[in-house]
C-alpha cells in the first residue's frame, strides 16, 4: 500500500488493499486470527477503513492525484486496476473450486488467471517504468508457467 501512495499509483493500492484482506480472511481459515490479541485484530480491521475515510475527507487533495495524474491516463489506470482485479481475484476463484471439490486445490484456471493478471502488471509496470511491478510480477511467470505444465502432464 504504501509503495502504491509513494508513486500516486491507484492500480498498486486497489491490489494491495484486496489482498489485505484475502490475508485476513486466510488467517482466519487457518485459525490464527484468532490467536492475535481482540484489539490488534481491531486495528487490522479498521486500518484499511481509517484510510478510505481518510481518502474521502481529503478528497480534494488525493482525489486528483490518485486518479488525475497527468503520469498515469486513466485509460492506463484502469488497465492496471483490471490487471490487480484479476490477479487477485483468483484467490476467490480458488476459494470458490477448492469448497466445491471438498479439498484445496489450484486448478488450471488459477494458473491462468495468475498469468493473465501478472502479464497485464507487468505491462504495466512497464509503461509505468515501475522496476518493483516489472521484477516483482515477472518472478512469478515461471511458477505460473511451470504449473501448467505439470498440470497438463499430469492429464
Amino acid at each position: 500500500f504504501v509503495y502504491g501512495w509513494l508513486r500516486d499509483d491507484f492500480a498498486i493500492i486497489l491490489g494491495q488493499y484486496i489482498s489485505y484482506y484475502i490475508y485476513i480472511w486466510n488467517l482466519n481459515t487457518k485459525n490464527h486470527w484468532k490467536e492475535l490479541p481482540a484489539f490488534i485484530r481491531l486495528v487490522l480491521l479498521l486500518t484499511p477503513v481509517l484510510v478510505i475515510i481518510y481518502l474521502l475527507l481529503t478528497w480534494d487533495i488525493n482525489g486528483p492525484r490518485l486518479f488525475r495524474n497527468a503520469n498515469i491516463p486513466l485509460g492506463l489506470l484502469i488497465f492496471g486496476s483490471m490487471g490487480q482485479i484479476i490477479f487477485t481475484f483468483r484467490f476467490i476463484y480458488q476459494w470458490f473450486y477448492s469448497r466445491h471439490k471438498g479439498e484445496s486445490v489450484f486448478p488450471v484456471t488459477f494458473w491462468v488467471l495468475s498469468l493473465l493478471g501478472s502479464a497485464i502488471i507487468v505491462s504495466y509496470g512497464i509503461y509505468r517504468s515501475d522496476p518493483v511491478l516489472i521484477l516483482g510480477q515477472s518472478a512469478g511467470f515461471i511458477a505460473y508457467i511451470r504449473n501448467l505444465f505439470i498440470l497438463r502432464k499430469n492429464k
